[in-house]
């Protein structure tokens, strides 16, 4: 108990030590010169690296939990990613920040244009490049059909930036956290189905940008974690299997193309696609739980 409550103390004097800089660097990245704004932009997503090594030091010294990682091989920090992975728990972010830290650019999530307006965090997330998409409903494009497309227009040019900028997209698919409830009305055993929506999104934004896409699994041998269970050392280990793709293939293979968010047919062969991997992490999930029954 003691031991989780420094922890969780020392997270938090970690987070706003570095909020500060970036925060600051939020501001100085307003002056409208292009090559002052990539500057910065590098100088705050190190700011923020800096902030996941002293959590991952936190973790070596509260949480001890040992992480066993296959597939972790030829990641660069100048490649162009998008992540996926399946969702269990918020621990999953803690772990995949531990991973890939200085492996792969610095992880960002795409977030709804909204969240640019919350207080403080909304400059932050728009200082450290995370992109920012909006998303018309359909019932909306019924009434105003003028403006079918232009959510994606807006989203790809804000993604421009990424040109010359490397960067790790990160996507949970399945849209949400693995329970119980969901399981009993899904096709899989550890698993709920994945969306094909939001990542469909994101490499019709950003596909000619990215370069590789990694597909990661995550498997807890004690059951799904909560984040105190994670910082009071409750965690023994941690299992995370990656594979990694180049983009072309999934463009190439005619798996994926840009009308694939607006053809039905398209948008079918892709959720295929989806589901065959889920389908293939699924049996992975299987093999460790297998590997991790008591003889």
């Amino acid at each position: 108990m003691l031991s989780g409550s420094i922890s969780v103390v020392l997270y938090f004097i970690n987070t706003v030590f570095w909020f500060v800089p970036i925060l600051i660097g939020s501001f100085l990245k307003l002056i409208p010169i292009k090559l002052w704004q990539t500057a910065v932009s590098w100088v705050i997503d190190g700011c923020a690296s800096n902030w996941i090594t002293v959590n991952n030091l936190n973790q070596s010294l509260f949480s001890r939990t040992k992480f066993t990682i296959t597939g972790l091989d030829d990641l660069s920090t100048k490649e162009w990613y998008l992540v996926i992975s399946n969702h269990q728990s918020w621990v999953d972010i803690l772990a995949l920040q531990r991973v890939f830290n200085r492996e792969i650019p610095f992880l960002k999530f795409f977030l709804k244009k909204e969240l640019i307006w919350v207080p403080f965090l909304g400059i932050a997330w728009w200082a450290l490049d995370f992109p920012f998409m909006r998303r018309y409903s359909k019932s909306f494009l019924a009434k105003n059909p003028h403006l079918k497309g232009k959510d994606l227009e807006t989203t790809k040019k804000a993604c421009e930036k990424f040109r010359f900028k490397p960067v790790s997209v990160m996507n949970f698919i399945e849209g949400t956290r693995v329970t119980e409830r969901k399981l009993a009305n899904s096709p899989y055993q550890h698993l709920i189905a994945p969306k094909a929506g939001g990542i469909a999104f994101v490499l019709s934004a950003m596909g000619t940008h990215l370069t590789k896409m990694i597909d990661v699994t995550i498997y807890y041998p004690q059951g799904i974690p909560t984040y105190w269970d994670f910082v009071r050392g409750k965690v023994k280990e941690i299992k995370i299997h990656v594979d990694t793709m180049p983009i072309s293939e999934i463009f190439d293979s005619g798996v994926f193309s840009n009308e694939s968010l607006s053809d039905p047919k398209k948008r079918a062969v892709f959720q295929q696609w989806l589901n065959s991997r889920w389908e293939a992490k699924d049996q992975r999930l299987s093999q460790f739980a297998q590997l991790d029954k008591p003889s």
